[in-house]
């Protein structure tokens, strides 16, 4: 009886069930990055519930070819219309922000927020980032990023500026799965972790097609140039970062986005293309 008592007693195990892994074809891989990397709707919405965005990285170089075209044409347009090259550039990279709904800024302000708070331990970062207030750091940090690319896209010719523009979007969205894979996330339920560690294959096709843009934009030695100041530039970057939080959100990915996009002009800038 003593026996039956303790085993009535006992607390009832509950099997946990395996988490059934989320099958998309290349078609629904492309509608997760243009509801994740864009604000351009998608007729009847995702059909998959629950949507990989680690799976999709995949085609990050290719929703940054369309933000990148979008820059230019509206360049293009802008200069036909007799606009002065000044204003044609910062209409250009003003559209590409409100194409994309500013997400990746929005992510270098927090970040930057972060690191001028001083922010000490995993709580604390979490609720910074959480914070949607920008402080004079984050306004500062966005003017200082747009005034960057603007001085350099000045510097070129129209035909350079959107051959520039159109680069930078691809390469900065190309990258992106590189730290995705390599840095560790920060919280369980944000987006850093719905975004998960995209697998070793996915981040190599990104790569692949972002060199193959590359490549045919700019050429050969302008690419291995810009490979360069990205791994030395984002290298640092995420050392840095890495020494300031032991772990990272999503926003960190936002900023990593617009120093990729910094390097890649300023490379280009330098080279005089």
């Amino acid at each position: 009886m003593a026996k039956e008592r303790i085993q009535d007693a006992a607390p009832e195990v509950i099997e946990e069930q395996p988490i059934e892994k989320v099958n998309q074809d290349w078609m629904d891989d492309l509608q997760v990055c243009l509801t994740s990397l864009t604000r351009i709707p998608i007729p009847g919405g995702l059909v998959i519930s629950n949507p990989s965005l680690a799976q999709a990285t995949r085609f990050f170089p290719v929703i940054g070819a369309l933000i990148g075209l979008i820059g230019v044409i509206v360049v293009t347009v802008s200069d036909v219309l007799g606009l002065p090259f000044g204003a044609s550039i910062l209409i250009a990279l003003l559209s590409l922000s409100f194409i994309t709904g500013g997400v990746h800024e929005d992510g270098l302000a927090d970040t930057a927020d972060a690191i001028a708070g001083r922010v000490n331990g995993l709580e604390q970062q979490l609720e910074s980032t959480r914070d949607r207030r920008v402080s004079t750091v984050g306004v500062l940090s966005l003017i200082f990023a747009v005034a960057l690319k603007w001085a350099a896209l000045t510097t070129l010719s129209v035909s350079g500026a959107a051959v520039a523009l159109f680069t930078m979007a691809v390469v900065s969205r190309g990258a992106l799965p590189i730290y995705m894979r390599y840095m560790i996330p920060a919280e369980r339920d944000g987006i850093s972790t719905s975004a998960e560690r995209p697998e070793f294959d996915r981040a190599t096709i990104s790569v692949i097609l972002t060199l193959i843009v590359s490549f045919f934009t700019v050429g050969f030695w302008p690419t291995i140039s810009i490979i360069i100041v990205l791994v030395v530039v984002t290298g640092a970057a995420v050392w840095g970062l890495k020494r300031l939080f032991s772990n990272h959100t999503g926003d960190v990915f936002g900023a990593l986005q617009q120093i990729s996009e910094i390097c890649v002009i300023l490379t280009i800038a330098t080279l005089g293309l």
